[in-house]
């Protein structure tokens, strides 16, 4: 059987694959860039519009990336990182839409105000000391604070405000919604005009193992014809969503030992009553209840899909066995490892709350659900509400120490020794930070060539402020921005 040569492997044809993809191929058009997916198409497991908020994660309303110090100071580290890395992709994505007449932002890119909301005199305290931290920033300019009721039933009419409780609110209003699936296709349809690139799906990739020469073989199963494909890659990239755990255990490389995974489960409730989602037009995200995983921090989103209003509520995590919407209930048992025995045992030990609380959701009835969004929502009605399931997201186990493990919620991603393959792990923010997240591999995977003046000219076009501190330059940030604006349709 003949082994089909390729310079580029991106397994798993999500947002995460594609983008490196069409960064890849547009800093040298003449490497050969292959995506296996398994599925029928791609972009239908954590990238579908339905498995995920939508969110254009930029720190401005998601409250777990600001919490309180030992200080009890507001700390806004992590909502600068974000937001800095989001901006990358509002450039990039403005650059292709630029470039290219078939790329259409409107496709998957729609101006949404981003609200954090809050009741009681505790958390408001609290909220008003994120929003003087962050205003203060140039990167959040234009922040608005309000407890007034008035203002917050303009703001987001659907939110009860003829309560007796304490409400607050922050609002920016460049915040976005984003279909990571049509993104992922508009972006698909301009690779594929390239005969350097290829996407093949039904393929499920079965081994990979790393040669003397420091390339990989991959053998591939074609799911349709029934046979077996042979693929030597000199660079691989794992974005599988909660499958790259499996894949990075199967590649055997040194930096994977003590590694596993968390999974999670998710659940919507939707509405998609026209005569309800013309009255909310915002993302509006509270605080994670008591012992609440910080993923489940309810929120209240407007969603375009298909050029169609819906509205999210959620999600409602819950424990699972499987890492894929599509996956097997036997995935984390698969999953154990010798040397992730004792991280895993070490992380469900020291979580015991987060893991009761989420086995205890498992079970919750979709009236105790209805409940929770009538706090949001006082006069959601159960007819105009589905519930659905929602993506699958694996939370990252690592080992810590030495001894024992350690939680993290975020992304991250791991290396072979000679960087000739990369994994990427976990969620948040995930999607929202791809284009980041995907030169970081570039720069370290291919610094061969990213090394050259010409490559390092060609991001400065695509994202001129990576690797810059956009805090720190008025001048760039206003420059970058409002050109990033204008060009995805926002009204400024």
């Amino acid at each position: 059987m003949a082994t089909v040569k390729q310079d580029v492997v991106c397994i798993g044809g999500g947002i995460m694959s594609v983008t490196l993809a069409k960064l890849v191929q547009e800093l040298d058009p003449n490497i050969n860039i292959t995506i296996y997916e398994k599925l029928s198409s791609c972009a239908l497991e954590s990238t579908q519009s339905i498995n995920n908020a939508g969110t254009g994660h930029a720190g401005f309303c998601e409250l777990n990336y600001t919490p309180l110090n030992r200080h009890n100071e507001v700390s806004i580290d992590r909502a600068l990182k974000i937001n800095k890395e989001f901006e990358i992709s509002l450039q990039f994505w403005s650059f292709l839409a630029k470039k290219y007449k078939t790329f259409k932002p409107k496709s998957f890119i729609t101006q949404v105000p981003h609200i954090s909301f809050v009741k009681g005199e505790k958390n408001i305290s609290f909220l008003k000391k994120r929003y003087e931290a962050l205003s203060k920033t140039l990167l959040f300019k234009g922040m608005q604070f309000s407890r007034n009721k008035e203002t917050i039933k303009k703001w987001a009419p659907l939110i009860g405000v003829e309560s007796k409780d304490e409400i607050a609110m922050t609002k920016y209003e460049f915040g976005s919604d984003v279909n990571f699936e049509s993104l992922s296709h508009e972006m698909l349809k301009i690779l594929s005009k390239n005969k350097k690139f290829s996407v093949h799906t039904h393929h499920e990739i079965k081994s990979i193992s790393q040669k003397n020469d420091k390339t990989w073989d991959l053998k591939i199963y074609n799911i349709k014809k029934d046979e077996t494909v042979l693929v030597n890659a000199k660079f691989i990239f794992i974005g599988a969503g909660g499958s790259t755990i499996h894949l990075l255990q199967n590649s055997n490389i040194k930096n994977q030992n003590g590694y596993a995974g968390f999974p999670v489960n998710g659940e919507w409730l939707i509405c998609k009553n026209q005569s309800i989602t013309k009255k909310h037009f915002s993302k509006i995200y509270g605080l994670a209840g008591p012992k609440a995983p910080p993923m489940s921090a309810p929120h209240l989103d407007l969603r375009i899909i298909n050029g169609r209003k819906q509205l999210m509520f959620g999600p409602f995590a819950s424990f699972t066995f499987k890492f894929l919407k599509t996956g097997s209930y036997l995935d984390l048992i698969k999953s154990i490892r010798v040397r992730n025995i004792i991280p895993m045992l070490h992380v469900f030990v020291s979580n015991l709350n987060l893991l009761s609380y989420l086995i205890k959701q498992s079970s919750n009835s979709y009236k105790n659900k209805m409940n929770t969004l009538r706090e949001f929502y006082p006069l959601a009605n159960e007819k105009d509400w589905k519930l659905e399931t929602a993506g699958k997201r694996v939370q990252i186990i690592k080992p810590y120490k030495k001894i024992g493990g350690k939680l993290e919620f975020g992304t991250e991603i791991v290396w072979s020794d000679d960087r000739s393959l990369a994994a990427l792990l976990g969620a948040s923010p995930g999607a929202s930070t791809s284009v980041y997240s995907m030169l970081n591999v570039i720069e370290r995977s291919l610094k061969g060539r990213v090394g050259s003046k010409v490559w390092k000219n060609k991001i400065e076009k695509m994202a001129p402020s990576y690797n810059q501190d956009l805090s720190k330059k008025p001048s760039l940030f206003t420059k970058t921005r409002l050109s990033a604006y204008k060009t995805l349709g926002f009204k400024i």
